[in-house]
């Protein structure tokens, strides 16, 4: 999700049209998630290609994501696995999830995305009990944000030493700074920032890309 842009929108341009390494097919899928009244939930075109590269360092095979949208993001990290590899794509809106669909098949990668609807945790908990703890390289989470520290929990358990968890909007528009701000959202990242800040289960790092990228590398 693309909450606030901590650049003016001049500067996103530049990056996101000229910098970025976006294909036409993601940025025609980005173009017609654009026009859904859901379009704020959108990531961006910095954020994909980074999570793409990050696929690529970690040379990942098994991926996570909670949240998947309309696919823009699993359809960035999918291109990055290699021909073995698969993606776990989590989300709740059959509708939504049929757009992804579409475009991920016209990238003949269909085959490397595994989508599940329903509650994440549920097929979260069911990965762990069928033996998948510590079997995966990276997890993207980018669904409801009260939710967030659970999907930690959990994919601490699904993923490998050395593999990374990936947090969206943590900087939540910069509504974690408000002290005045106590929506159970903003409560709920600004909350977590602080855990991952003291947890040394892991390394992190948080990113000014986009709306707030947290990393948490697994020690």
């Amino acid at each position: 999700m693309n909450k606030t842009p901590l650049i003016s929108a001049d500067l996103e341009r530049y990056v996101n049209e000229v910098i970025s390494r976006e294909t036409q097919l993601q940025k025609r899928l980005r173009q017609e998630t654009s026009r859904l009244p859901e379009a704020v939930m959108q990531t961006t075109p910095d954020q994909v290609a980074f999570l793409a590269l990050l696929v690529r360092l970690l040379n990942a095979k098994n991926i996570l994501e909670i949240g998947t949208f309309t696919g823009y993001s699993a359809l960035a990290m999918a291109a990055a696995l290699p021909d073995d590899g698969r993606l776990i794509a989590c989300d709740m809106s059959e509708e939504w999830t049929n757009i992804a669909r579409r475009y991920w098949q016209e990238a003949g990668l269909a085959g490397r995305i595994e989508l599940h609807l329903g509650p994440a945790q549920k097929t979260l908990e069911k990965l762990f009990k069928d033996q998948k703890g510590e079997t995966f390289d990276l997890a993207f989470i980018d669904a409801d944000k009260t939710g967030y520290d659970l999907y930690y929990e959990t994919c601490l358990r699904l993923i490998r030493q050395g593999g990374v968890i990936v947090f969206d909007n943590m900087l939540w528009g910069g509504a974690v700074i408000d002290p005045s701000d106590q929506d159970p959202d903003t409560k709920a990242l600004r909350e977590l920032n602080l855990k991952l800040r003291d947890d040394q289960r892991v390394d992190v790092s948080l990113l000014t890309v986009a709306d707030g990228i947290m990393l948490a590398r697994k020690k």
